[in-house]
């Protein structure tokens, strides 16, 4: 009842059902994924960190991040982060007092803008906040840039988007110094929404180790179906996460 009172008041319907009511109905919610595994991408891009990812970017997981990126469904937020946080967590393990940093991957110049809200800083600043709450010395740090000029990487091969995107991030001088002020080392973490052939991940790492920030995972809501199913037999030689060491932080 309480559902189709909201449907008749907001007019909103699940995202994943259709259900009228609730942006995602409780069914829908409880069929999300409760955990991460490995999600190598494939062709794996060259000397690209470990990927996590809850599941494959499709059904439910596909209409969640469609409808808080491109449909305004910004409610949809805290679930989103919900599950970025899950990737996060097994990427790093559990807490153990060591900082951990989640570095989102930009957007391209002007899509913020134009949308009015930031999508994937907003996912990594909820997952940061959830893992806080669970004794992680988590903190989000906008530190990447994105120039212009990147051509919209729909239907490009995963060759295409290495080329597209090569030196296309940078890590500005002030967001490190903030980052020093507040940590002096850190493991950092990479986060995105979704991970397709691995390339814009594989830029965002370039960019961070180039000023002393070496990245020691990937973190996603989803990877694309057919590289997840592929990467199958690769995550299950996978006993755990992979190995954490320290990254020094650089002001």
């Amino acid at each position: 009842m309480r559902d189709a009172a909201l449907d008749l008041l907001l007019g909103s319907s699940c995202v994943g059902c259709g259900r009228p009511g609730r942006m995602l109905c409780p069914a829908c919610r409880a069929g999300l994924p409760a955990r991460a595994t490995v999600s190598w991408p494939s062709p794996v891009p060259e000397g690209l960190v470990t990927p996590w990812a809850t599941g494959p970017y499709a059904d439910t997981l596909r209409a969640l991040v469609l409808g808080h990126k491109d449909r305004g469904q910004w409610s949809l937020a805290r679930v989103l982060a919900g599950l970025l946080a899950t990737s996060v967590r097994a990427a790093a393990g559990p807490p153990d007092g060591s900082p951990l940093v989640l570095v989102p991957v930009p957007s391209r110049p002007g899509s913020s803008r134009r949308r009015g809200y930031d999508p994937t800083g907003a996912l990594v600043r909820g997952a940061a906040g959830l893992l806080v709450r669970e004794s992680y010395d988590a903190l989000p740090a906008a530190l990447l840039v994105s120039r212009g000029g990147v051509r919209d990487q729909a239907g490009l091969t995963a060759t295409e988007r290495a080329a597209n995107l090569a030196g296309s991030m940078s890590c500005p001088a002030p967001g490190l110094r903030r980052l020093a002020a507040r940590r002096t080392r850190a493991r950092v973490v990479l986060c995105d929404d979704v991970l397709t052939t691995g390339a814009t991940a594989r830029e965002a790492q370039r960019a961070l180790a180039a000023v002393g920030l070496a990245p020691v995972a990937v973190a996603v809501v989803a990877a694309t179906r057919r590289r997840l199913l592929m990467a199958g037999t690769v995550g299950e030689s996978h006993s755990g996460p992979p190995s954490l060491g320290p990254s020094p932080g650089r002001g």
